[in-house]
């Protein structure tokens, strides 16, 4: 679950990471250095909101009996799932025009004032944020190693995401996003579709489903023939894809449903005309300036 929750806190960190430096840099080669203290204030409201939507649900879910234990945690992953492969399509589509538009929301909010700036800077970390809480609590509350190797996995990733941004900011990295988004998203649908398949078992476990004790794989018998190698391959198998000891036929189908459709999507080449060009002024026209 380390190398799982690493990966997203990376991912997720460095949208977030990308985000505040293109406000930063923005105000600072603008000039209005005035404006940095109200977008701060909205970067530390998300983060902190962030965190305490992932305390809220790890405390909400503590008092519960295991059913609805069970019940709650299969419809959070089925929703944090939904929320990944949403954020994926979408900065695979619009990451070439980031910089632009969050460029022209924070224009229009030097006009309007610092809350503004505050909401602009709020929104456009929160999202991410709430995003990573989400995803990151339904891999610890399904982990079978405890909350400290995902904790400090997601840890790992944020740290290394905000050293990328500062040094992308500081214009020591030069960073193929494209490629970066391109990589790390595919590898975030196979950690979705781990999930996925684990938020239906989670739900025949709460007696929604049926089939709980319809199993089609098991793992952890394959495993054992190898011993102490074997222990070591199936924590990683379970890090990584949520591979549990016992599959079962409606958590294996669904996992390879999602992870057949999503990926075939996701690979499919990005098609469409790109934007429209506009016409070519006259010679005799001068062009207006930048």
């Amino acid at each position: 679950m380390l190398l799982g929750n690493f990966l997203i806190g990376l991912r997720e960190g460095l949208e977030a990471a990308l985000v505040v430096s293109i406000l930063i840099a923005y105000l600072v080669k603008t000039g209005r250095r005035e404006a940095l203290l109200p977008v701060w204030i909205g970067i530390g409201t998300a983060i902190a909101v962030s965190v305490g939507f992932g305390l809220a649900l790890s405390a909400a879910s503590s008092e519960m009996q295991f059913k609805t234990q069970e019940l709650f945690g299969g419809i959070l992953s089925l929703i944090a799932v939904g929320l990944v492969t949403w954020m994926v399509f979408w900065m695979r589509r619009t990451s070439r025009f980031m910089k632009k538009e969050l460029e022209g929301k924070l224009d229009s909010a030097l006009n309007v004032g610092p809350v503004a700036l505050g909401t602009v800077a709020f929104l456009a970390v929160g999202r991410e944020g709430l995003e990573t809480a989400l995803f990151l609590w339904t891999n610890i509350t399904s982990s079978s190693e405890g909350s400290t190797q995902p904790i400090v996995g997601a840890l790992l990733g944020l740290a290394c995401a905000v050293a990328l941004g500062y040094l992308l900011y500081r214009g020591g990295l030069k960073l193929n996003l494209k490629r970066f988004f391109a990589w790390t998203g595919g590898a975030l649908i196979v950690v979705a579709a781990g999930v996925f398949g684990y938020g239906f078992k989670d739900l025949q476990e709460a007696d929604v489903l049926p089939g709980l004790h319809t199993v089609w794989l098991e793992p952890h018998e394959f495993f054992a023939k190898f011993g102490s190698a074997g222990d070591w391959l199936q924590t990683a198998f379970q890090g990584v894809l949520n591979v549990t000891p016992q599959i079962t036929a409606l958590q294996l189908i669904t996992w390879a449903l999602y992870l057949v459709v999503v990926m075939g999507f996701f690979l499919r080449p990005q098609g469409g005309p790109g934007p429209k060009s506009a016409p070519a002024k006259p010679a005799s026209e001068p062009a207006a300036s930048a």
